[in-house]
C-alpha cells in the first residue's frame, strides 16, 4: 500500500574550472510503503519506481517477502471468483 512521499536533500560541494568551491543540493525522493503480504513499513527511492505504480491499484511487496508466493496466493483469490456462476447468490466482497 502507498503511504506516502518524503523527500532528501544532500548537500555536496565542487570545485569549478577556476578553483573555486562552491555548494550545491539535490533532493531525493523516498516513496513509504506498507507490504500487502506482512505489513511491514519499507521505502524505496523514487527514481527505481515506475510512476504507474505510485498508487494502490497496485500490490507493493516488501523484500523480505517472496513477491513470486504472494502473486499465486492473489491468483488463487482472484480464479474463486471467476470460476463462480453468474447466478450465485454469494458475497463476492467476503471471499
Amino acid at each position: 500500500m502507498f503511504i506516502e512521499i518524503n523527500y532528501q536533500e544532500h548537500v555536496y560541494t565542487r570545485s569549478s574550472k577556476n578553483g573555486l568551491v562552491h555548494s550545491y543540493t539535490r533532493k531525493l525522493a523516498i516513496i513509504t510503503f506498507r507490504c500487502d503480504n506482512c505489513n511491514c513499513i519499507f521505502t524505496r527511492p523514487r527514481s527505481k519506481m515506475d510512476p504507474k505504480r505510485l498508487s494502490n491499484n497496485y500490490f507493493h511487496v516488501c523484500a523480505n517477502c517472496d513477491n513470486k508466493r504472494f502473486a499465486q496466493k492473489k491468483r488463487i483469490e482472484r480464479r474463486d471468483i471467476w470460476d463462480m456462476k453468474a447466478s450465485s447468490l454469494e458475497d463476492i466482497s467476503k471471499l
